[in-house]
């Protein structure tokens, strides 16, 4: 296979690429491009198909940039006998972390263990040992159990009262939102039509047969006809609001998860820890981002739309109690929520009535009466895989229309992600330090853009303005944005913020005090006027009003009752 050719990537990009789905059928158009229709992209555009990929918002800006951050091999899966699911886990992890080491990084984990827990030590050790059986004893690093000493020497600020042990295992994390936009970005590369922030109106359905769909340029508020062969709905949580208009019933259970952001002093941990909630003995997480802890994830059924989602009172209530109990001396409040993130995860609904954390996250590929595709359910972890199948039923579709036949292999665990095929990191940091950024830039860069990382200290280098932080006492550099800007298809401040460097997440009140100097960067490079800088600024007080919700909703509680 050639090595594919690195492309501009940028709004003049996003342009062009709409141009051309007007004027030329497709042969695969993916509707959603969350870490699930990235991938469908991929795989088909490497198999030599005619695809586009596009979404109603940024890419990733679902769920796929609100998860726990994690590619895991499935472990708690073992206790409901997932054992499928774990299999498929645990290989696509191992695929990840070698074709995006930058993005999907081993982590420890601690599992502390309390008397009186619904989990004892002999369980969680057959666990970890069936898990490395699994892994046919080549997971991330070899489990431990631990002795109480041992857990208290690990994290000396965790509740000592009935602790009897634990155990370390090895996993993997990652950054969900540039994850997604890598696999975006390679499926370009390798000649897929991607374009955010356009908006399918409605199917286009001639003879009986979905044929494409009519779409709505959110930029320009300019609507277009997109013709395609076949259709693929990769939207999530918004899957069966697609499908009604296939003539298909409701498939998916969607339920909520929240995490909340805090100082990682405030709780002391040193490393990742995972334990049972002491409210509803749910797996939960407490996991250390640079100078932050992010806690999660808790798990509720959702009854309302995916656009108007947000950390309740509630929500954040469950989060800070279940950290309280296990790191007590913390005793974290509202106050010290630095940010929030909320998901929708698409669950399949099951026949029975279980609690939402027992639905299985097992996919499903649904063929609707007018040949639509729809991907419900699902993990990241294993979008590599499931996109694979996806293909695959489209390759049917196509061989049923005209007799075609589709390559059976795309090669997707082969070839490094953008930014993947640097094989010691390490080198890439220490080459940027001798170019004169700090270790903790230097860290940063690398890890967000792996092998491009010179890429981004060049344009610094050229412009030494750009090697100043966006936001004071952040490692992210203002090369960045531009970076983002000309190569990462970054067209709103919310794009350069919140899913391409993270800040918003990371800095004390989102960084509103020094937002107008970030729009008046954006303006100069993207071209925009008054009116466009002050409604991309309005629109970032919005997304920073609505991360904090919770707050409003937490002093109307206790107001005093109106009479």
């Amino acid at each position: 296979m050639d090595s594919p050719v690195e492309l501009e990537f940028s709004h003049h990009t996003r342009s062009g690429n709409i141009a051309a789905l007007v004027s030329e059928p497709v042969e695969l158009l993916v509707i959603g491009a969350g870490i699930t229709g990235a991938g469908i992209a991929r795989d088909a555009a490497m198999r030599g198909l005619r695809t586009a990929v596009i979404d109603q918002g940024d890419f990733g800006a679902g769920t796929s940039s609100r998860s726990s951050r994690l590619v895991h091999g499935g472990l708690r899966y073992l206790e409901e006998g997932h054992f499928k699911l774990v299999l498929a886990s645990i290989r696509e992890r191992h695929i990840l972390l070698k074709i995006a080491p930058h993005l999907v990084w081993p982590r420890s984990f601690l599992v502390p263990l309390h008397r009186g827990g619904r989990l004892s030590i002999w369980r969680l050790a057959a666990g970890l040992w069936l898990h490395d059986l699994l892994a046919a004893f080549r997971n991330v690093g070899h489990h431990r159990l631990l002795s109480r000493r041992a857990i208290r020497a690990a994290e000396p600020r965790m509740k000592d009262r009935d602790l009897i042990g634990g155990a370390r295992y090895y996993d993997a994390q990652c950054d969900d939102a540039r994850l997604t936009l890598a696999t975006v970005r390679s499926a370009h590369r390798h000649g897929a039509l991607a374009a955010n922030y356009v908006q399918v109106d409605r199917l286009d359905n001639a003879d009986g047969r979905v044929r494409g769909a009519l779409v709505t340029d959110l930029t320009t508020g300019k609507q277009h006809t997109i013709r395609a062969l076949t259709v693929v709905n990769a939207t999530g949580p918004w899957s069966d609001t697609l499908q009604a208009q296939d003539s298909t019933a409701p498939v998916l259970r969607p339920t909520k998860g929240v995490h909340i952001c805090v100082r990682r002093q405030r709780i002391g941990n040193k490393e990742a820890v995972t334990f049972l909630s002491p409210i509803d003995g749910r797996v939960m997480f407490i996991i250390p981002q640079g100078r932050l802890s992010y806690i999660g994830t808790t798990d509720t059924d959702c009854d309302f739309s995916p656009d108007e989602i947000y950390a309740d009172s509630a929500d954040v209530t469950y989060l800070l109690r279940s950290a309280n109990a296990l790191f007590p001396d913390a005793r974290l409040g509202p106050a010290d929520i630095v940010s929030t993130w909320t998901g929708v995860r698409p669950l399949v609904a099951p026949t029975d009535q279980l609690p939402p954390s027992s639905v299985c996250r097992e996919h499903r590929i649904l063929d609707g009466p007018s040949g639509l595709i729809s991907v419900v359910g699902g993990r990241l972890t294993t979008y590599r895989a499931i996109a694979a199948q996806a293909v695959n039923r489209v390759a049917a579709q196509l061989h049923e229309l005209d007799g075609r036949h589709v390559s059976l292999k795309a090669g997707t665990e082969h070839e490094p992600l953008p930014g993947g095929e640097a094989h010691d990191l390490q080198v890439l940091v220490e080459d940027a330090e001798r170019e004169g950024f700090s270790r903790e830039v230097a860290e940063h860069i690398v890890r967000s853009y792996g092998s491009e990382s010179p890429a981004v200290t060049r344009l610094a280098i050229s412009e030494p303005a750009l090697a100043e932080p966006v936001f004071p006492g952040h490692p992210a550099i203002l090369a960045e944005l531009v970076h983002a800007m000309r190569r990462e298809m970054a067209i709103t401040l919310g794009d350069l913020l919140i899913r391409r460097t993270h800040v918003f997440h990371e800095v004390s009140g989102h960084g509103i005090e020094h937002i107008a100097t970030i729009a008046d960067l954006a303006a100069a490079e993207m071209g925009w006027g008054p009116e466009r800088k002050e409604a991309e600024i309005a629109a970032y007080l919005v997304e920073a009003e609505f991360n904090s919700a919770f707050q409003r909703d937490m002093e109307e509680m206790s107001a005093p009752p109106s009479l």
